[in-house]
């Protein structure tokens, strides 16, 4: 049977300027144990190709289930018909796109795959899990769950591009729900949204300590279900790199996603409180605020070789020693703006989240570096404060700049002691000026690698997986208060 790179060429029309062909299979599966009753297990396998006409300044995309000959025949006229329409109505011409004509390939770094194991080996592993967690009668529900999935793409080009890449992604998670005195409180391994996420295979779990971290949830759970709610003030916080990573989610990346601050979400997801202007000055944060693109970071969510446009990706600096560095805006998006702001760089970041979607400005793996720290001298540090861990909601403004974000976890410091741990955390704050209150980061021991399966964003709308890892960070003076009983 002819593959996508040979039937493409044939397929193509003649005579434009450039297109691609990017063909996605993805097989997906997802396990439940809950209360330690096993689940119906949901399998699926997705496959198509997107196909892009650069041609007379337009741009047309076309995607179609059908990957034969006539298939991909029907999926050009369909794009070569768009990239006429928009030719005469585009806020950019087109010839002036970056096209991409790379070789190379990419495979996630898996040791262990997953398909090693059985069926009955996976949900034998999710009944034990679950079961540990049974600690108490005050447990009144356990879940132990497993979401696998394995992609492969490939993105062929008219100039000769050729980037073949292969992911194998993991997904666990563990929950508890505890309820007495008349309280509910629910307590997970990484966030009702999983937030440890990686690529591998059963090395993942190891990672996340999987087979071992029943009790512990659950006896966080029943220790919330006891605590007081959260005092309400200003005080010192110290977030947790599983809160971390929500933190640096809203309030970092989609603030400097390029196409947003270009105006392309402003009729969906809202717009941006940062402006082209401050890149190369503004001070994002405190001096000792580093971020970094990373799409090379070992075992983390959205490492690639190659963005979904076909360009190289390479580690850059976002915000450096505080200072705005550079946008996550890919190709298209720099090109774009070169007329706004001549020399503005950008990251290979242009994604889609599956083959019946166009790419566009997303995040990848968006890191804070480690700092020299310990945990031990930031609690020591602290004269009245709290520790956060886990998020548990979110709320952020159309510009991303105004947040409050609440937590699983609270647990109060005094005096430089870790004290009693409370329930219902929130805190908040303007992203403008919360970095700058970071006053000391945590070394590589409070480094963990997370993400996140769930980033929206896009019309249609498309979820996708992005990566951020982080050490435990303190911020002073700011905003915290507890929720209602």
């Amino acid at each position: 049977m002819p593959t996508i790179e040979q039937l493409a060429p044939s397929a193509a029309p003649a005579g434009i300027d450039f297109w691609s062909v990017r063909h996605v299979v993805e097989s997906t599966e997802r396990l439940t144990v809950r209360n330690d009753v096993a689940e119906a297990p949901s399998r699926e396998r997705d496959a198509g190709v997107m196909v892009s006409v650069q041609h007379g300044g337009g741009l047309g995309y076309a995607a179609t289930s059908d990957v034969s000959e006539r298939g991909l025949r029907q999926a050009f006229a369909q794009a070569q018909d768009l990239a006429a329409a928009s030719a005469a109505h585009s806020v950019f011409d087109f010839r002036d796109a970056p096209r991409p004509g790379g070789r190379g390939d990419y495979r996630s770094a898996t040791t262990r795959p997953i398909a090693q194991t059985s069926l009955a080996e996976r949900f034998d592993l999710l009944k034990d899990v679950c079961a540990s967690a049974n600690i108490g009668d005050a447990i009144k529900d356990r879940r132990a769950s497993l979401w696998t999935t394995h992609t492969e793409q490939l993105l062929v080009t008219s100039d000769g591009g050729h980037m073949a890449q292969n992911w194998d992604f993991v997904v666990p998670n563990i929950l508890a729900v505890a309820s007495a005195n008349g309280d509910t409180q629910t307590r997970s391994a990484a966030g009702q949204y999983n937030g440890f996420c990686q690529q591998g295979g059963l090395e993942v779990l190891e990672r996340a300590g999987f087979a071992q971290d029943g009790p512990r949830v659950a006896r966080e759970a029943l220790e919330l279900v006891q605590a007081p709610n959260c005092p309400s003030g200003v005080m010192d916080v110290l977030l947790m790199p599983d809160q971390m990573m929500l933190q640096i989610h809203e309030s970092i990346g989609h603030p400097l996603e390029l196409d947003r601050i270009l105006g392309d979400e402003r009729n969906f997801a809202g717009t941006s409180f940062v402006t082209l202007d401050m890149f190369g000055h503004y001070a994002y944060g405190s001096p000792l605020l580093n971020v970094s693109f990373a799409p090379d970071q070992q075992h983390e969510f959205a490492g690639f070789a190659f963005d979904d446009d076909g360009t190289p990706a390479q580690r850059e600096w976002i915000i450096r020693h505080g200072i705005l560095q550079r946008p996550l805006g890919g190709s298209l998006s720099q090109a774009r703006a070169q007329g706004l702001l001549p020399g503005l760089g950008g990251v290979a970041t242009t994604r889609s989240c599956n083959w019946n979607r166009a790419p566009i400005d997303r995040m990848s793996n968006l890191n804070i570096e480690p700092g020299d720290s310990t945990l031990d001298q930031m609690i020591a540090s602290i004269d009245y404060g709290i520790l956060l861990r886990t998020n548990a909601s979110w709320s952020i403004d159309d510009s991303r700049n105004k947040f409050q974000f609440g937590c699983e976890w609270g647990q109060m410091v005094r005096n430089g002691k870790l004290a009693e741990v409370v329930k219902r955390p929130n805190y908040r704050g303007i992203s403008a000026g919360f970095w700058r209150s970071l006053a000391m980061v945590g070394d590589a021991s409070t480094f963990k690698v997370m993400g996140t399966p769930y980033c929206g964003k896009g019309e249609p709308n498309q979820v996708i997986r992005v990566g951020h890892a982080a050490p435990a960070c303190l911020f002073k003076d700011v905003s915290v208060f507890g929720g209602a009983a």
